[in-house]
């Protein structure tokens, strides 16, 4: 085998890549199992299967589910179902799964007329009980196979395995998964406030966005930036991640920290709404909030409110800013969660809007 191509990257670099590996990269142990599909129904039935919150309002639509039933009695081999042991219950909690367990619960209980079968259009109209007995078993008896992760992995390896999985998939984000696993206090208080005017009005998202979470989204970003990017290192999951879990706690311990942290969030939104010609829209028609003007605008004023809470800048010169080039640079939506890209846009709101007030 011929030598690699020789690094172009320096000493440093590859030294600080194989760093943040190690740093990364999480020890996960685990181990491999098969179930029947016929104890895994009854334990799905039992109940002695837990599915978090967050995979709770996701269902397969029924083709879905045809299609596979349809793989299954077909014979075709099945992706590995993912479990993490509870080391409080002893109950297993579904990290990727949930769908195929409660499809293959829906279909043994005779719960699911199958439909629309590509491969086997004869048995479209059938329930479970209609099989020939035979058939029955062999369903009943087929094994598939399941990873157990032990009671040591942490909530993020979970969230990173559940992600990564389903990278692609119709699953759910991160302000869905962070609702789910994390509710506490603050989680509580980012709920209540995503649903306040005048935020709601000034930041318009699509239905899809809406039933996402992505205000929710939005109001974390809002809270997580403005109090500092310290532990910031260019992704924003793991960073929001621990940001929220860290407040549920502080929250839980200091409860008036809920009404401080909500009159900032309305104090600073009463200010874009009264400011800001079009709130975090784009245009005065604009029907979506892109993620990078709501930080830039939004934390940008809570950090220029925070030094001079008397602000009050004209109108006219926070449009002219708003439409400048400048400003058009600093959201573009490449490399918008880099540490630079994201310090820079809100640096840059705050400075101007410091630099205008009258």
């Amino acid at each position: 085998m011929p030598d690699p191509t020789p690094s172009a990257k320096s000493e440093e670099e590859t030294a600080a890549a194989e760093a943040q590996i190690q740093e990364r990269s999480k020890r996960i142990e685990y181990y491999t199992t098969e179930f029947t599909l016929e104890l895994l129904a009854q334990k799905m039935r039992d109940r002695e299967y837990v599915v978090p919150e967050y995979q709770r309002e996701f269902t397969w639509e029924e083709n879905r589910k045809w299609r596979f039933i349809e793989s299954l009695l077909m014979g075709l081999p099945i992706p590995f179902l993912f479990f993490w042991e509870d080391p409080e219950t002893g109950k297993l909690e579904i990290v990727d799964g949930s769908q195929r367990l409660r499809t293959i619960e829906e279909f043994l209980y005779n719960e699911l007329a199958l439909d629309e079968l590509e491969r086997l259009p004869a048995v479209n109209g059938f329930r479970f009980s209609d099989l020939p007995a035979a058939r029955q078993r062999k369903v009943k008896n087929k094994p598939i196979r399941g990873i157990v992760l032990s009671e040591h992995a942490d909530e993020q390896a979970r969230l990173d395995l559940f992600d990564r999985i389903n990278t692609g998939s119709k699953v759910a984000n991160k302000a869905e998964v962070r609702r789910g696993t994390l509710r506490g206090p603050f989680l509580d208080m980012v709920i209540e406030l995503a649903k306040s005017e005048p935020f709601v009005t000034m930041a318009p998202v699509t239905e899809k966005q809406l039933n996402q979470r992505e205000r929710e989204e939005l109001v974390t970003r809002f809270f997580a930036y403005g109090d500092g990017l310290e532990e910031y290192a260019d992704e924003v999951s793991p960073f929001l991640f621990a940001y929220a879990k860290r407040m549920n706690a502080h929250f839980e311990e200091h409860p008036e920290l809920a009404q401080q942290y909500r009159h900032r969030f309305q104090r600073t939104m009463a200010f874009v709404n009264q400011h800001f010609p079009y709130g975090f829209r784009r245009s005065p028609s604009g029907r979506v909030t892109p993620r990078v003007r709501f930080e830039a605008i939004a934390i940008g004023s809570y950090l220029a409110l925070k030094e001079r809470p008397e602000l009050s800048p004209r109108g006219e010169r926070v449009r002219e800013w708003l439409e400048s080039d400048e400003f058009k640079d600093f959201i573009r939506s490449d490399a918008a969660n880099v540490t630079s890209k994201l310090q820079g846009r809100l640096r840059f709101v705050r400075q101007k809007l410091l630099a205008r007030s009258t």
